[in-house]
């Protein structure tokens, strides 16, 4: 089987929100299982994840704004095989995708332990276009740098 792996530089902002977008019910959306199969505190992890029927593993390294990332699909016979790896670093939550001048937001609605943390997460092309970002009304906090709102700490809770 041959392997497609993107290789890129995430930029992207999260934040908290104050309220639920109007238009939220028209938005795609995709329920998402997502483990770790590793995680070190300097910021490298593993992730598996099957978003609806799409699954992928995605090596992560670094924090905050910018982050090299690294993805790999793969079959749902590969991800059925690593997932019990995953056991005690998991989260389950809904996505809504919301085009928004030019940007995709990310709406991800926690379910299970988190039930009730909701975030929004924004990635961008470059650094000129995060950097001069300028969040719609129904944004909350900005809790980019904030470790307890990554999703590899909150699976590992």
């Amino acid at each position: 089987m041959k392997t497609a792996m993107l290789n890129s530089r995430e930029i992207e902002r999260k934040f908290l929100l104050k309220r639920l977008p109007e238009n939220l019910k028209r938005a795609r959306r995709y329920i998402i299982a997502q483990g770790y199969l590793a995680t070190e505190p300097a910021g490298r992890q593993v992730r598996i994840r099957k978003k609806d029927k799409t699954a992928s593993l995605t090596f992560k390294v670094g924090r905050g704004r910018s982050r090299e990332e690294r993805e790999v699909k793969l079959s749902p016979k590969q991800f059925a095989a690593l997932w019990p790896a995953t056991a005690g670093r998991r989260l389950r939550k809904l996505r809504y995708e919301i085009p928004w001048r030019d940007l995709l937001i990310e709406i991800d609605i926690y379910r299970g332990k988190h039930a009730g943390l909701v975030v929004a997460e924004v990635e961008f092309p470059d650094r000129t276009t995060c950097r001069k970002f300028k969040p719609p009304s129904w944004f909350g906090r900005e809790v980019t740098a904030e470790k307890r709102y990554s999703n590899v700490r909150l699976a590992n809770e």
